[in-house]
């Protein structure tokens, strides 16, 4: 009588490689793979051009997402748009005017969200320095596409973040009155810079009011020629402007 031992027995181990290609091979034979791969890349890259093109390109229209679909957090109104348009001096236009290079991310996520959605995302629109509208940089640019009655969904942001103190530096160029009180602010300290008795043995304080009143004149006389120069304007008049000389 055989050992018990004997009688188990051999069972072959599973190789999951072996069992991979069975499973592939039954779903299509090996002799089809490559082409059926190629086909598949070749549609992507068709997607990918696609929306490339109709990023540079732009477009009309609202885009109908599905609401149970979308992360909360990336809607946002025209307001709010505006506001950190004007807080940070940046332009909010269609995507066909931005002159920077879209990253593959943003092309990820738009082909991901189509698909989700079953729709074609159109009429981007772009969040970014005015330079990037122009030059190359590497600003904060952020995609957003348009949702309707002022709404816009926020694709993607890439680049580097804003300069920490950029709200700061921009302040006095929001609207007219900040800049006003930059110049009058500016205006005083020169005038409290000037020696006593340069212009008279014992300045009074008319006299000081009169001298600050000049140097106003004098440096606000300077910056509407530099602005005229240059066509600058408000940070409030130019977040949806076109021109770059604005």
């Amino acid at each position: 009588m055989l050992k018990k031992k004997n009688m188990k027995l051999k069972l072959r181990r599973t190789n999951l490689e072996v069992k991979l290609h069975k499973t592939r091979n039954k779903r299509v034979p090996s002799k089809n793979i490559m082409s059926q791969v190629a086909e598949i890349f070749e549609k992507e890259q068709d997607k990918e051009a696609l929306i490339l093109d109709e990023i540079k390109n732009g477009g009309n229209g609202n885009n109908h997402f599905q609401l149970d679909l979308l992360e909360t957090d990336r809607i946002f109104h025209l307001s709010d748009i505006e506001k950190i348009c004007v807080n940070y001096r940046l332009r909010f236009l269609d995507s066909s005017y931005f002159k920077g290079e879209i990253p593959y991310e943003a092309i990820a996520k738009l082909k991901s969200l189509e698909k989700q959605h079953q729709i074609t995302i159109k009429n981007y629109k772009i969040v970014a320095p005015a330079k990037l509208f122009k030059l190359e940089n590497a600003d904060d640019p952020l995609l957003l596409a348009p949702m309707g009655n002022n709404y816009y969904y926020l694709i993607h942001k890439w680049g580097n973040d804003l300069h920490p103190f950029r709200k700061l530096m921009m302040w006095p160029f929001k609207y007219i009155e900040n800049f006003v009180l930059l110049l009058l602010a500016l205006s005083f300290l020169l005038a409290l810079s000037i020696p006593d008795g340069l212009f008279s043995p014992n300045q009074t304080t008319s006299q000081f009011f009169i001298i600050f009143f000049f140097i106003f004149k004098w440096v606000a006389g300077l910056s509407i020629f530099y602005g005229i120069k240059k066509g600058k304007n408000f940070s409030s008049a130019i977040w949806q402007s076109k021109y770059y000389n604005a």
